[in-house]
């Protein structure tokens, strides 16, 4: 399998959720988005000391939680020092050395060849679960494919929305670019050794909220399908016009995702450095994250707990 193909090149961290992580220091709870209020936070960074972050537009709450609660602040405060530069950017940031520790999803095969040029190893550590999910027109009286049909809309053998129990009405098939964390996703989850067929320029979707977007507007929506990430379709950018797809028969939502359920699961990842220092404040947040604490604090921010990717 591709997937398989590509942890061989890097460093794969399942690390135990319930990891004691307890550190000296601790803080009163940051504002709305960040910890409890008056809660006692395991891990205490001064905004100077705190790891330089990059990552995915997806992760982007998932980061400014993390921020808020270990450095003490609200999620306006601790947004300042904060940036995310899309997943692509923050790979090669993170290899070049301009990033401590990178939240995004699975690397590309580009990125991991760049990794390898430069003598680096990545260390790549889930730390939240996810659901990658396809969306078409909410009056599209289809509500569910199975993943063996997706595969055949998006290597062009399947064409009209009739061949699966749809109205006649042809399909159009949105991607995202390549090296863009949902067509990582689509090549690495979904194809799995099929070839995704050529897409038309205009189906192209430089944005995910574009293409959120695109598929509702589409002949109304009815005629297109797309794909995301769970988190950005139903928190970061939702669409009424839209809704989505049931694969295998199972709907996807939190508790499907989480339980495994769902067929289609992936997660977020936090991304390291081989070299880093054992004692660096990027592993000391890691560990946190990877806390009972930090696993609460990413699902309070939306985002669901490690489960049975």
């Amino acid at each position: 399998m591709v997937w398989e193909r590509r942890m061989k090149r890097c460093v794969f961290a399942v690390t135990a959720l319930l990891l004691a992580g307890v550190f000296s220091g601790c803080v009163q709870g940051g504002g709305e988005g960040g910890a409890k209020q008056n809660e006692k936070i395991s891990l205490h960074l001064d905004a100077a000391d705190y790891p330089r972050v990059d990552g995915s537009t997806v992760t982007i709450p998932l980061s400014e939680a993390f921020a808020a609660a270990v450095m003490g602040k609200d999620i306006e405060e601790a947004r300042q020092h904060i940036i995310h530069n899309k997943t692509h950017e923050a790979y090669i940031n993170l290899i070049d050395g301009k990033a401590d520790i990178i939240f995004v999803t699975s690397p590309s095969e580009e990125e991991f060849a760049y990794a390898e040029q430069k003598g680096v190893t990545l260390v790549v550590t889930p730390i939240v679960s996810e659901g990658f999910v396809f969306l078409t027109g909410a009056e599209n009286p289809v509500k569910g494919l199975s993943l063996e049909q997706i595969r055949k809309i998006y290597t062009g053998e399947i064409t009209d929305w009739s061949e699966v129990g749809g109205r006649h009405k042809g399909i159009t098939a949105y991607q995202r670019p390549e090296n863009s964390g949902s067509q990582t996703g689509m090549l690495d989850l979904v194809m799995d050794g099929y070839n995704l067929m050529p897409a038309p320029t205009e189906k192209v979707v430089a944005e995910m909220g574009m293409l959120v977007d695109a598929v509702a507007a589409y002949a109304n929506g009815e005629e297109a399908i797309g794909y995301s990430y769970y988190y950005y379709v139903t928190d970061m950018w939702q669409n009424e016009k839209v809704g989505l797809l049931a694969v295998d028969g199972v709907y996807p939502d939190k508790k499907t995702i989480s339980d495994g359920s769902y067929p289609i699961r992936t997660a977020y990842y936090a991304v390291i450095r081989g070299d880093e220092p054992d004692d660096s404040n990027a592993r000391r947040l890691l560990d946190w994250i990877l806390s009972e604490q930090g696993q609460r604090i990413a699902e309070e921010a939306g985002y669901v707990r490690l489960g049975k990717n």
